[in-house]
């Protein structure tokens, strides 16, 4: 039975419960927080987050919601890999914010042409005093 059991933990290669364990223990650490602070806010035994930060004890649902809730963090993250958290990890993090900077910017250019009236950066009004950036098509002037 105890085969059967670490099989089932087991996905590729990788042990779910320790990546939890890991995982959680370095949100913990990354939030500064104790184990009995991180009980309190997660309303939950102090006992408890010890016995799942050794891998001693498993988590429902429910207590995944109260734990990132009270890491500031979304549940996904208890499961990320190794690499996620080493210097490769955090190049690749860096990588994927240029990248999602760079798709806001084409975002905002595409939604200002579309519905401003296609200033570049450059050329953006100044606005003042309530001006609306709006140009007036008959005129060629701004309402």
């Amino acid at each position: 039975m105890r085969g059967q059991r670490q099989k089932k933990e087991t996905i590729k290669g990788v042990n779910i419960r320790a990546l939890f364990s890991r995982n959680l223990r370095q949100l913990r650490t990354n939030a500064n927080l104790s184990q009995v602070s991180l009980a309190h806010e997660a309303n939950l035994a102090p006992n408890f987050i010890n016995d799942i930060e050794n891998g001693k004890k498993w988590v429902s649902p429910e207590t995944i919601g109260k734990l990132a809730a009270a890491l500031n963090a979304e549940p996904y993250q208890f499961f990320l890999s190794d690499s996620i958290w080493d210097d490769r990890g955090a190049e690749l993090f860096s990588l994927y914010l240029n990248d999602f900077e760079d798709s806001m910017r084409k975002s905002l250019k595409q939604y200002r042409n579309r519905f401003i009236g296609g200033y570049d950066e450059e050329e953006s009004p100044q606005l003042h005093n309530g001006e609306s950036p709006v140009k007036d098509n008959n005129s060629g002037n701004k309402k």
